[in-house]
């Protein structure tokens, strides 16, 4: 096999991982700039015996199509969903009840549960909540919710 076959095969080969890769990836066309830019090499190689050429073809090929794609990336992650009821901020809006007191001081958090779930919880600056008082999850922050008091109207 020649140095040209060679290098065409390992850059042929590499643009099928990175195709494979792409659509076993959730997200906007990362790894499909490569797959191209592997393409564009894989043809310099099979034309060209020097490996300089395939690499800088497949640098040049990857670059040109990561710019040609990120204008339709773009645009398909503006039509994305809003993810807001997605993972932990599922929980904005839910009512749980205070397991242990809450303090006023900013950074000092008591427990919570909401549902089946027990969590680090904070109040809005200047608020105390004691034990058994319901609350109604404004914000989740990392491992803590900010919550605050449910008025006797809406229970």
């Amino acid at each position: 096999m020649s140095q040209s076959a060679m290098w065409a095969t390992i850059w042929l080969a590499t643009a099928a991982i990175f195709g494979i890769g792409e659509m076993l990836m959730a997200g906007s066309f990362f790894l499909l700039p490569f797959a191209l830019g592997a393409l564009a090499a894989a043809l310099v190689a099979a034309l060209v015996s020097t490996p300089f050429w395939s690499w800088l073809a497949f640098l040049v090929g990857s670059f040109a199509s990561f710019v040609a794609m990120r204008p339709f990336a773009r645009r398909l992650d503006a039509t994305t969903p809003d993810v807001s009821g997605i993972g932990s901020n599922r929980l904005v809006g839910a009512v749980g009840v205070v397991l242990s007191p809450i303090p006023a001081t900013p950074g000092d958090a008591g427990m919570v549960r909401v549902g089946a779930e027990e969590w680090r919880a904070d109040t809005p600056p200047g608020v105390a909540l004691s034990a058994g008082t319901k609350v109604r999850v404004l914000e989740v922050q990392g491992t803590r919710l900010l919550v605050e008091r449910v008025p006797m109207e809406y229970l």
